[in-house]
């Protein structure tokens, strides 16, 4: 598994393609920009080279700074790659600051939270969609348990 340290949403430190047999890494997050969704110290497991969808929490190379590793929530594809965005509503350094991400940039989807409460990120289609818009939707901490994120548009 790989280490990596992370500023909110950013992380710093390497990323490589899984490092091992498996595709799997483990980053450390630190700063506000995930927030709720991951807060400082938070540890999660990435799956390098998974399939992104939209909302998605995914691990990318800064498009400015491809040395700096930064985690954000897929909003979807546009012209050029992905809109990622923060979870954080009063955090702007994402997309709307640098543009769509490039495919090649994108390194993989956040499957978990391991610490310091265990959470799955990556829920099924089919359970995201009912805990988001079906009978699932009253049910917010469940959701957010699951890491399941109810969107907002944050598009200007």
């Amino acid at each position: 598994m790989t280490g990596s340290r992370a500023e909110t949403g950013r992380v710093e430190g390497r990323a490589g393609a899984g490092g091992g047999l498996l595709p799997f890494g483990m980053i450390d997050v630190a700063g506000p920009s995930m927030r709720p969704t991951l807060l400082e110290g938070d540890q999660v497991v990435v799956r390098y080279g998974a399939r992104i969808r939209p909302g998605a929490v995914v691990l990318f190379r800064h498009p400015l700074r491809q040395d700096l590793l930064v985690v954000k929530r897929a909003a979807g594809r546009r012209r050029g790659g992905w809109w990622l965005l923060s979870d954080n509503p009063l955090v702007l350094t994402d997309s709307r600051e640098y543009g769509a991400v490039p495919d090649e940039l994108v390194l993989g989807r956040v499957l978990l939270r391991l610490r310091p409460r265990p959470a799955w990120l990556a829920p099924a289609p089919l359970l995201e969609r009912a805990l988001t818009y079906g009978p699932l939707a009253r049910w917010g901490a469940l959701a957010d348990r699951l890491g399941v994120h109810r969107p907002v548009s944050f598009e200007l």
